[in-house]
């Protein structure tokens, strides 16, 4: 069985090795000619002018007009049209109006209406962090907190436009690999579509609080004796011989739907880029969708510029990293990921060539943090009152290095996309403040640089005189 594109003139697949630009995908949304991984593009949008130049990742043919949701390109793609089309829909009482994906469904491939499948996803806040801040050495950073979607992280962006697409292709079973978050959020949106859902995750490797979603939301779910990345190499020969549908970031729909994060951060800063986008680098195809938006905003005078995009990778788990500081981007070498920021334990991402693109059309960087630099962040990141799972934390840290360096500047503004929840992993969380979360672990002796951070609980007799000690106590170490 083939997917077919179902998208009308909107947009057409395209490999992004070969070229290769087929009618429809595989169930393993593989090109047939050399294995590489399809995108969608938009061919009347001509992202390959002239004027692009070295920021263009994307290619069609000129001139072809393209019909947008039955409008003409040539005047639907206005820019100030579109921003004021945007931002009316966010007083409509419209189900597709009120998602912060299907808003922008302007710049998206065609789904039909009665398809689609939302719970409200995307409209998440953007927030100051003037502690962290203070202890990056900038002047100007936010955080775009993706862990505030239904399913509490990002894979609801593009979880809701890939499940719709299963949706309109008839699909019983829709299945992923997972880490956690993208099991939990293709559960919820299967549920949501009366869809049957399949989870294979690393036994053993996998925060319970993520665990415990995918069983409410009904998936039937598999620990498989492996790592996220056996569980792939499972996923893909179980596709090629069921009728399942994959929602997995290869699915292009996944990175259509995730490309909105950026749209919707565009607006939230009035459509003045900041100089940096720092984003967490597991599988990489979230990287690959914000990047790909801000090319074709710039493209569509959306936006003037195009921020710097940096990719931060745990040491354990850095084979994106690795593959540019090494190999140039030449080349990327699986490895046996080992983090306790399990959303980015991957050793092999399958969208690394999609991610070395965007550092290439942005000029952003690449980093590798610690294991302690993550927790560090993570609590310094909570001290600003907002919270992440370890994941998340890694932009911080990488932020530091990346001041450090001198490649960020004092004065430029910096936005951190924060993937997932505080309670997506407490178990981490409790652990680092009461200062046993790297015990018996190298990192052990290395982690008394973060104990001033640590905030474990006092245990007291029930005594108005020993809260009141504890609180004077309190008061003089602040």
């Amino acid at each position: 069985m083939s997917i077919a594109q179902n998208i009308e003139t909107i947009a057409k697949l395209r490999c992004i090795g070969c070229g290769a630009a087929p009618d429809s995908a595989g169930q393993d949304f593989r090109c047939t000619a050399c294995g590489d991984l399809l995108e969608f593009f938009f061919p009347g949008w001509n992202l390959d002018s002239p004027a692009s130049g070295q920021h263009s990742i994307a290619s069609g043919a000129p001139g072809v007009p393209v019909r947008l949701n039955g409008r003409d390109a040539r005047s639907s793609t206005d820019p100030a049209a579109l921003k004021s089309l945007w931002l009316s829909r966010r007083t409509s009482r419209d189900a597709l109006d009120q998602s912060g994906v299907w808003r922008f469904r302007e710049l998206l491939p065609h789904i039909p209406e009665e398809h689609a499948i939302t719970l409200r996803e995307g409209n998440t806040p953007l927030y100051q962090l003037p502690r962290c801040a203070r202890a990056a050495d900038v002047e100007d950073l936010h955080a775009k907190h993706q862990g505030m979607n239904p399913t509490a992280s990002f894979k609801d962006t593009g979880m809701t436009f890939a499940a719709s697409s299963a949706h309109q292709q008839e699909f019983r079973w829709v299945a992923c690999a997972s880490t956690g978050n993208t099991s939990a959020s293709m559960a919820a949106y299967a549920a949501r579509g009366n869809m049957h859902s399949l989870v294979l995750i690393p036994d053993g490797k996998i925060s319970w609080g993520k665990l415990s979603q995918s069983l409410d939301y009904g998936a039937l779910t598999c620990q498989l004796r492996t790592d996220f990345d056996g569980c792939v190499r499972i996923l893909n020969e179980l596709v090629r011989q069921k009728p399942v549908y994959l929602l997995n970031s290869v699915n292009p729909y996944r990175i259509e739907g995730q490309k909105t994060a950026a749209i919707e951060l565009m607006e939230q800063l009035a459509w003045e880029p900041p100089e940096h986008i720092i984003v967490p680098g597991g599988n990489l195809g979230n990287s690959s969708a914000i990047g790909k938006a801000l090319v074709e905003m710039r493209e569509l005078k959306l936006i003037s510029r195009l921020p710097k995009l940096s990719i931060i990778q745990a040491k354990g788990a850095n084979p994106f990293y690795r593959s540019v500081r090494e190999f140039g981007g030449k080349k990327l070498e699986p490895m046996t990921a080992d983090t306790l920021a399990t959303a980015i334990r991957i050793g092999n991402p399958a969208s690394w060539k999609k991610a070395l693109r965007v550092l290439q059309a942005t000029g952003g960087e690449v980093e590798q943090v610690t294991e302690v630099e993550i927790a560090a962040a993570k609590a310094e990141i909570g001290a600003d009152g907002i919270g992440c799972e370890p994941a998340s934390a890694v932009t911080l840290a990488g932020l530091k290095k990346l001041r450090r360096s001198g490649f960020v500047k004092p004065g430029e503004s910096v936005v951190l996309i924060l993937t997932g929840h505080l309670l997506k992993d407490p178990d981490f969380t409790i652990k680092f403040h009461r200062g046993d979360l790297f015990a018996g672990m190298p990192d052990e002796t290395e982690s008394a640089k973060a104990k001033y951070l640590q905030r474990a609980p006092v245990v007291l007799d029930a005594d108005l005189g020993a809260v009141i000690a504890a609180l004077d106590a309190a008061e003089r170490n602040s």
